[in-house]
């Protein structure tokens, strides 16, 4: 079986080195062709969270991409895409984003849909693919960064989201934070809600891989 090399740029700053190719390993047990190293921005403990510090990421993104060589793909694991359009131009290699992945393969499940995140509004992958069928609010009450998920107060937040959203009529969740997949409970979201609920990370690697494979 052949395997591709990948990298995976994590958009919070994380000295956990667990924590940080956590969103690599899930990858690789889901989709083992694919032999995934993170590195992560520097200065940004809390992640990206708002345009502010998405502004902030943007040039780190860049010149992290600038230290891989010899890779095949290169995933940005963040539902907002940050600098996303500006590597795509440059690099020779498939460069694929969270939010990009997540959204194309919900529409796969029916619509309307839920949009649950860390941010006031739905990232603009998500916007500009299911249009006028999203429902409801993306913003958990309570969470203000990723490190709010780890807790168990923020899962019983994420919950109630995603309950909030199948009520307003969403027939399929894509998760908008990467965050959540770190946390695991897009399967735990999908029992209790009874609709589809779409992992960002999984859906990276899903892409990534396709991606490898089509090259010529």
């Amino acid at each position: 079986m052949k395997k591709f090399k990948v990298g995976l740029v994590r958009v919070v700053t994380l000295s956990d080195q667990d924590l940080l190719n956590l969103h690599g390993r899930i990858i690789e047990d889901k989709f083992p062709q694919l032999e995934v190293t993170s590195k992560c921005i520097p200065n940004q403990p809390y992640g990206i969270h708002d345009d502010e510090t998405e502004l902030m990421a943007v040039p780190k993104i860049l010149n992290l991409a600038k230290e891989w060589d010899d890779i095949d793909a290169l995933i940005i694991s963040c539902a907002g895409d940050p600098a996303l359009k500006e590597l795509k131009e440059v690099l020779s290699i498939p460069v694929i984003g969270a939010g990009e992945s997540t959204a194309m393969l919900a529409m796969r499940y029916g619509k309307p849909y839920g949009v649950l995140g860390i941010t006031e509004e739905a990232p603009v992958a998500y916007k500009n693919m299911f249009g006028e069928n999203i429902v409801g609010t993306c913003k958990i009450d309570g969470i203000t960064s990723t490190l709010d998920l780890m807790t168990d107060e923020g899962k019983e937040k994420v919950i109630r989201k995603a309950v909030e959203l199948k009520e307003v009529g969403a027939e399929v969740i894509a998760l908008a934070c990467t965050g959540l997949a770190t946390i695991g409970i897009a399967r735990e979201l999908e029992r209790i809600t009874g609709i589809p609920i779409i992992d960002p990370v999984l859906s990276e690697g899903a892409v990534t891989l396709f991606e490898c494979i089509r090259k010529p």
